[in-house]
């Protein structure tokens, strides 16, 4: 990933589409923003006991940043789900349109708003129908296939072909960092058939998940081609990102967002 320091807030864009002129997008890190410790400091999460002004602000340098109409940004409430909701128009007098972990539009202009801190940020993008695609995979997301939906949602709704999307796979926590049970061990057999790759046993048989190659798997077993991958874990840079498992659950959310260009 490339990373955007023009400062304001920082951010990372993909490779595969920074200075695109067909889309907008960036995964930001914490820096750059107004809320105090423990969220310093651009926290974009209204729901962990940080400030509300600060948050607003924090939101309206983001989009700024991007050169985003907030205004018009749309965004769920993550639940941990594979449901995807397709956005034509944010809801009027609601800031979430669902409860839900993907989106997926053809809207020119609309940015496409999730909120991270160890979950893995899937970003879609269909660049013959002119589609893209948010999702939200913690270890539950993945073994539902959060970003298989909704890919699925932008083939159902938009005619998308699964050759034809690129994906990108965000920072969230690494193989090294993210210890899992027996539960989770079992779900990821359970889903993907293997734990070749994906499951690693340390010295004292404890379970590690790679949330990474999961969802890559996942994304390229239902034909995507073009999957990159940033192999940045959160847990590990906590200079730069939220860390809902380093930080022991007292920390903010990093944002990731993307819009088609007008």
């Amino acid at each position: 990933m490339r990373r955007v320091n023009n400062g304001g807030p920082v951010y990372y864009q993909f490779e595969q589409w920074a200075g695109s002129g067909a889309l907008t997008h960036g995964v930001f890190t914490r820096l750059g923003g107004v809320s105090a410790a423990p969220w310093t400091s651009l926290n974009l999460g209204g729901t962990v006991g940080d400030a509300p002004d600060a948050v607003q602000e924090n939101h309206r340098r983001a989009y700024a940043s991007l050169g985003l109409d907030s205004g018009r940004a749309c965004t769920v409430w993550q639940v941990h789900s594979a449901d995807t909701v397709v956005v034509h128009a944010r809801v009027p007098n609601r800031r979430w349109l669902a409860r839900a972990d993907g989106m997926v539009t053809d809207r020119p202009g609309l940015p496409l708003t999730m909120r991270f801190a160890d979950c893995t940020p899937i970003l879609l993008y269909d660049p013959a129908r002119h589609v893209i695609g948010i999702a939200h995979a913690g270890w539950r997301g993945t073994v539902l296939g959060a970003g298989v939906s909704a890919l699925a949602a932008m083939q159902s709704a938009f005619g998308t072909r699964p050759q034809d999307v690129q994906a990108g796979i965000g920072p969230s926590i690494g193989p090294e960092r993210y210890q899992v049970g027996e539960e989770v061990v079992m779900a990821v057999q359970q889903a993907f058939g293997t734990l070749d790759g994906l499951i690693r046993r340390a010295d004292d048989g404890s379970a590690y998940l790679d949330l990474w190659a999961a969802n890559r798997l996942a994304l390229e077993r239902a034909g995507v081609g073009q999957v990159e991958v940033a192999q940045m874990c959160t847990a590990t840079r906590t200079d730069e990102f939220f860390s809902h498992r380093a930080e022991a659950g007292r920390t903010g959310r990093f944002g990731a967002m993307i819009a088609l260009a007008e």
